[in-house]
C-alpha cells in the first residue's frame, strides 16, 4: 500500500479502450523481405563450429545481455557481450544463441513488438513507438543466416534432459532456467580463448577502426586552439564526434589527460584545463559499427614544440616501445615485449639518477624498484573488447605464446606523479605512453596504427601539417 501510495505512476494519461483498439489497425505491410545477408554471416559458423566441437554432447547458452539502468527510467545505450556477438553478428538485446548437442544453433530473439496486442505502443522499453523498430524474426534470419525462434520460446526449449552450459551474469531468466554446471566456468574462458586468433574479416575490422581513431587524432590536434580557452572537455568531445560518425562510439572512456593528469594511468575526467608549456597524453579508440575497437595513445606537446626535458623523456618513451616491437615474433612468450620495455627503463631511470639501486638490481624480481615509475603492464589483446579475451586462462594468454593472428597493443609507459618526493621538481607531474596496435604475422608483426608519428620530430612536423 505504502509503495503503491508514494508511486508517481505514467506520465502518460491512461488508454482509453476505444484508442487501444484503434492504435492497433490500419498498419501497412513493413516486412523487409529483400534484406542482404550480412557480411559477418559469413564468417559465424565456422566459431559456433569451433565451440561447439569444444563441448561434445552438451547445449551451449550463450546471451547478449539486456539494458542496464544508468539512473531512474534511464537505461544505458545496449551494447551486447562480445562472444554473443562473435557467434552471432547480432547487436540486439535480450537475444540468446543456444548451440545444441549436435551443433545445430538457434537464436532467439526479442522482435519487432507487434501491433496487434498494445505494445507497439505501450511499452516504453521495446515497444517500436518507443524505442525504434526491431528486426523480425524473418529479417533477422534472412541477415545473420541463423533459425531464429522468439525470446518467449527460449525457456520451453531449456530442458533439463540435455547438459547445458551458460555464459552466466548476462541474463538473469537463463541464470534461474539452468542450473549452475561446473563446466560454466570452461565455457567463459573457451569463449574468450576461441577469440584470441583473429580471422581475417575480424582484422579488417580492427583496420578500419584504426583508420578511424587516427582521423579522430588529428582531429584533436586541430583543436588544440579552442581546447586551451576551454577544456580537456573540449577534446574529448571532438574524439567521440569522429568515433560516433564514422564508428559506433568510443570503444572505452577516451583519456584526455594534459599536464599532470598523464600521471594517472585511467584519467577518464577529462575536465582538466589545456595550456601551452604541457603535454597532452590522449589514449583513444573508435569502435566500429561491427563493435571492433582500436587503442592507440600519442603524447604530443600543446605548444606544438617539445622542451628539451620532454623531448628527452618522449624519447626514452619510445626507446622503450621500440624495444618491445623487436621481441614481437611468433613463438616467443607473451610477456617478453614487456620485460625488453623495462629494461629500457630501468637503465633510462638510472641515467635520470634516480633509481636508489643499480638499473640490474632494480630489474630483480624481488627487487623491481624501478616499477614505481612504469607500474602497468605494457600491453594486451584487442578485438571485440578493448582489453580483449580476458576470461582466457593465464596459460593460453598471459603465460601463452604470440600467434600469428594475434591482434594486441604495445604501450610500455612511465609517469611522474606530481607529488613523488623521490625525483627532481622538473620531472614531476608528466607521463609517457606511446601505444600501437599491431597484428602477430608469421614472420613477426605489422604495424596497424602507422598512420600516427612515433618519434618526437615526426610528432612535430605532424601537428605542424595540422596547423597549417
Amino acid at each position: 500500500m505504502a509503495e503503491q501510495r508514494f508511486h508517481t505512476g505514467s506520465h502518460d494519461l491512461p488508454v482509453s479502450a476505444a484508442l487501444d483498439e484503434f492504435m492497433r489497425t490500419g498498419w501497412l505491410d513493413s516486412e523487409h523481405h529483400d534484406l542482404p545477408r550480412a557480411e559477418v554471416a559469413g564468417w559465424t559458423p565456422a566459431r559456433r563450429a569451433a565451440l561447439h566441437r569444444a563441448f561434445p554432447g552438451h547445449r551451449l547458452v550463450v546471451p547478449a545481455g539486456t539494458f542496464k539502468a544508468r539512473s531512474n527510467d534511464q537505461d544505458y545505450r545496449f551494447r551486447p557481450h562480445s562472444a554473443y556477438v562473435w557467434l552471432t553478428g547480432d547487436q540486439s538485446s535480450d537475444g540468446v544463441v543456444v548451440v545444441e548437442p549436435d551443433g545445430d544453433a538457434v537464436l532467439y530473439l526479442r522482435p519487432r513488438s507487434a501491433r496487434d496486442n498494445g505494445e507497439f505502443f505501450r511499452d516504453r522499453r521495446y515497444g517500436e513507438l518507443w524505442a525504434g523498430r526491431r528486426p523480425t524474426l524473418g529479417e533477422s534470419t534472412r541477415a545473420l543466416g541463423v533459425p531464429t525462434r522468439h525470446r518467449d520460446e527460449l525457456l520451453a526449449a531449456l530442458k533439463p534432459d540435455t547438459p547445458t552450459l551458460v555464459l552466466r551474469g548476462l541474463d538473469a531468466e537463463v541464470d534461474t532456467a539452468v542450473a549452475p554446471s561446473s563446466g560454466d566456468a570452461e565455457l567463459k574462458a573457451v569463449l574468450a580463448e576461441l577469440r584470441l586468433v583473429k580471422d581475417a574479416w575480424e582484422i579488417a575490422q580492427l583496420e578500419e577502426a584504426v583508420a578511424i581513431t587516427t582521423r579522430g587524432f588529428e582531429d584533436v590536434v586541430r583543436a588544440l586552439p579552442q581546447a586551451k580557452a576551454t577544456s580537456e572537455r573540449l577534446l574529448e568531445g571532438v574524439f567521440w564526434q569522429r568515433a560516433r560518425l564514422e564508428g559506433n562510439e568510443v570503444g572505452y572512456h577516451s583519456i584526455v589527460a594534459a599536464g599532470a593528469h598523464a600521471a594517472t594511468l585511467h584519467w577518464i575526467d577529462n575536465d582538466g584545463p589545456v595550456r601551452d608549456g604541457d603535454l597532452l597524453l590522449l589514449d583513444a579508440g573508435a569502435e566500429t559499427r561491427s563493435l571492433y575497437t582500436a587503442d592507440i595513445t600519442r603524447v604530443v606537446p600543446i605548444s606544438g614544440h617539445f622542451t628539451p626535458l620532454q623531448r628527452d623523456l618522449y624519447e626514452l618513451c619510445r626507446k622503450a616501445n621500440d624495444a618491445s616491437l623487436a621481441a614481437l615474433v611468433p613463438g616467443a612468450a607473451y610477456r617478453d615485449f614487456h620485460r625488453a620495455a623495462m629494461r629500457v627503463y630501468a637503465y633510462g631511470l638510472a641515467d635520470l639518477g634516480i633509481l636508489p639501486v643499480s638499473a640490474e638490481e632494480a630489474l630483480d624480481e624481488e627487487s623491481g624498484l624501478y616499477r614505481r615509475w612504469t607500474l602497468c603492464g605494457s600491453g594486451h589483446m584487442l578485438g571485440l573488447d578493448v582489453h580483449d579475451c580476458a576470461a582466457s586462462r593465464a596459460e593460453n594468454y598471459l603465460d601463452g605464446t604470440l600467434t600469428p593472428g594475434h591482434v594486441l597493443t604495445v604501450e610500455p609507459g612511465i609517469y611522474f606523479q606530481p607529488d613523488d618526493g623521490l625525483i627532481p621538481a622538473e620531472l614531476r607531474g608528466m607521463g609517457f605512453r606511446i601505444e600501437e596496435d599491431l597484428l602477430i604475422t608469421e614472420t613477426g608483426y605489422r604495424m596497424l596504427s602507422d598512420g600516427l608519428p612515433r618519434t618526437a620530430s615526426d610528432v612535430e612536423s605532424w601537428m605542424h601539417r595540422l596547423a597549417s
